[in-house]
C-alpha cells in the first residue's frame, strides 16, 4: 500500500493488505518503507514519512527503486519477528544487486534486538531504537554518506503526536491515545519494548482527530496497547469514557471503533458511554488471553472463567447488539488438558462474534520464557487448531444468522476477481476481521459511503448480500 504524499492526504482506497509498503523520493535520493506489525506500529511509521517528507523527500510507489528502504519491524512473536527478518533479507538481495544504497532497521524489533541485527545481518546499515524515529531524516543522510549507524535514544523521546502521511484509505484511520504499558503480563515483552504507559493529553487528540474529519475520515479507529487505562497516568483517572465522549462531537466522524480494551477496566461508566452514544459502534476488543484462573494469574493477569463470564453477560446485557472480538493463548506453560478444556468449553459457552487464537511464544526477558512446564510446540499448535475450529463454526452460525436482515456497510471498493463491491459492518475491524461482500443493481457507491445491504448469504464466516436502492 503506498502512503499518501501529504499529512491527513491518504492514497486511493485499496482492499486491505497484511502490510504497508511506504516510499518517498527527492531529487537526489529515494526513500521506501516497508511497515510490518500492528496498527500502533502503522501510525509510527506514518509519522516517520511524514517527517521524511517535511525533510524534503516526495512520495512514490516502489521500495525496489529506493535509495535507502526502511524496515519498520515488529518484535512482539516468533512469527512476527521472522516476517520483519524475511524482508530485511528480501531488500538485501536488491542492494546486493546495486538496485539500493542501504537498508534501516526501526521499529519493535529495532529496539528490542539492537546489536544482534547488524551482527547477524549484516547488510544492514543503521538500526534505530523507537527514541530515534523523530531523527529519521538525519539517520537517512548518515547511511546515504556511508556511515553505519546505531542509535537508541530513551524510548520516552518516540513523539506522541505530530503530522502523519496517512496509509490507510481515506475514510477511516487509526488514532493512537497512548504509548507503552505498565500492565506486565508475564509472557508480553511490550513493556521493556516500548516503555511505561503514556497517555496523550485529550486536547492534542482531539485536535488531530478533528484535523482528520476534515480531510475525509469518517471512521475512527482507538488504539493503544491498553485503551481502556487512557488518562489514568495524568489525572489518577481513567479517562476513556470522557475522551469519546467528545470525539462524539467532532462533526464528520461517523464511527468510533475502539480496540484493545483490558477487561479489569471496563468500568460501568464506559460501558454505558459506548451503549448510548451512536457515534460509537458496538463493537469492543477485549484481548482475554484464557478463562482458567490459574492460568490467569501465572500470566499476571486477573480474573476467572465465572468473573470473565459475568462481566461479558453484563457488556452484551447493557449494549445491544454488541460484538465481541478477543484473543487467545494456548500452550502458556504449565497449561493442563484440564486447563485446556475449560478454555475450548468457555468459547462454546461464550460465543464469541471475533476471535483469534495464538500459540504461546517464549519470549527471551519474559517471565513466562524461565517457568516450568514448558509445552511442546505441536500441542501448543494443536490446541490452537482446535479453537480456530470450533470458532469458525460459531461465526458462520453466527453469519447466517443475518440472512435476510439489512447492514449498514462502508464501502471500501471493488473485487474484479470475485466481481463484486466489499466493505465492513460495524462487525468488522479493518485488517483484522472479515469483509460483507455485495452486487449493486443500479448507482455504483463509492469507497467511503455508507449503504445498506440486504444480506442473503454467508460464506466462510463473510456475509454476502444485495445493495438497497
Amino acid at each position: 500500500m503506498v502512503y499518501g504524499a501529504t499529512p491527513y492526504m491518504p492514497a486511493p482506497s485499496k482492499p486491505p493488505v497484511d502490510r504497508e509498503r511506504m516510499v518517498t523520493t527527492n531529487m537526489a535520493y529515494r526513500i521506501g518503507m516497508v511497515s510490518l506489525g500492528c496498527a500502533k506500529n502503522q501510525v509510527d511509521a506514518e509519522m516517520m514519512m511524514a517527517s521524511l517528507k517535511k525533510s524534503g523527500y516526495l512520495l512514490a510507489n516502489d521500495p525496489a527503486m529506493a535509495d535507502v528502504a526502511i524496515v519498520n519491524t515488529c518484535g512482539f512473536i516468533d512469527a512476527a519477528k521472522q516476517e520483519s527478518i524475511d524482508e530485511i533479507l528480501e531488500l538485501a538481495k536488491l542492494k546486493a544487486e546495486g538496485k539500493i544504497k542501504a537498508i534501516v532497521v526501526t521499529g519493535c524489533m529495532a529496539e528490542r534486538y539492537r546489536e544482534e541485527i547488524r551482527k547477524e545481518l549484516p547488510e544492514v546499515d543503521a538500526v534505530v531504537g523507537i527514541g530515534a524515529d523523530s531523527g529519521i531524516a538525519e539517520v537517512i543522510q548518515q547511511v546515504l554518506d556511508g556511515k553505519k549507524t546505531e542509535t537508541f535514544p530513551e524510548k520516552t523521546l518516540l513523539p506522541l503526536e505530530g503530522e502523519r502521511a496517512l496509509s490507510t484509505p481515506s475514510y477511516f484511520a487509526y488514532l493512537k491515545i497512548a504509548e507503552g504499558c505498565d500492565n506486565r503480563c508475564a509472557y508480553c515483552a511490550i513493556p521493556f519494548i516500548r516503555g511505561a504507559y503514556r497517555s496523550r493529553t485529550m486536547e492534542n487528540i482531539l485536535e488531530e482527530a478533528r484535523g482528520l474529519a476534515r480531510n475525509g475520515v469518517k471512521e475512527l479507529v482507538l488504539i493503544a496497547q491498553d485503551t481502556t487505562k487512557y488518562g489514568r497516568d495524568l489525572t489518577g483517572k481513567l479517562m476513556l469514557p470522557q475522551l469519546l465522549r467528545e470525539l462524539c462531537k467532532i462533526e464528520g466522524i461517523e464511527w468510533i471503533r475502539i480496540l484493545y480494551c483490558y477487561p479489569d477496566a471496563i468500568t460501568d461508566e464506559l460501558i454505558d458511554t459506548i451503549a448510548s452514544e451512536p457515534k460509537i459502534v458496538k463493537y469492543i476488543d477485549l484481548p482475554l488471553q484464557h478463562c482458567s484462573a490459574r492460568l490467569l494469574k501465572a500470566m499476571r493477569r486477573s480474573g476467572s472463567r465465572e468473573e470473565l463470564t459475568a462481566l461479558i453477560q453484563k457488556m452484551r446485557a447493557r449494549i445491544p447488539n454488541l460484538i465481541l472480538r478477543t484473543t487467545l493463548i494456548t500452550g502458556f506453560p504449565g497449561e493442563t488438558e484440564e486447563d485446556f478444556t475449560e478454555l475450548a468449553e468457555f468459547v462454546r459457552e461464550i460465543k464469541f462474534e471475533r476471535l483469534g487464537c495464538f500459540a504461546y511464544s517464549r519470549e527471551e526477558g519474559t517471565a513466562a520464557a524461565e517457568m516450568p512446564d514448558q509445552i511442546d510446540d505441536e500441542v501448543k499448535q494443536h490446541r490452537m487448531e482446535l479453537i480456530m475450529e470450533e470458532q469458525m463454526g460459531l461465526m458462520q452460525e453466527w453469519g447466517e444468522s443475518f440472512i435476510g436482515k439489512t447492514q449498514r456497510i462502508l464501502v471500501e471498493g471493488f473485487d474484479r476477481y470475485a466481481e463484486c463491491w466489499f466493505g465492513r459492518s460495524y462487525a468488522d475491524a479493518p485488517d483484522i476481521d472479515g469483509k460483507v461482500f455485495f452486487t449493486v443493481s443500479s448507482k455504483k457507491p463509492k469507497p467511503g459511503d455508507f449503504i445498506q445491504v440486504k444480506i442473503t448469504d454467508c460464506v466462510d464466516g463473510d456475509l454476502t448480500g444485495e445493495q438497497l436502492n
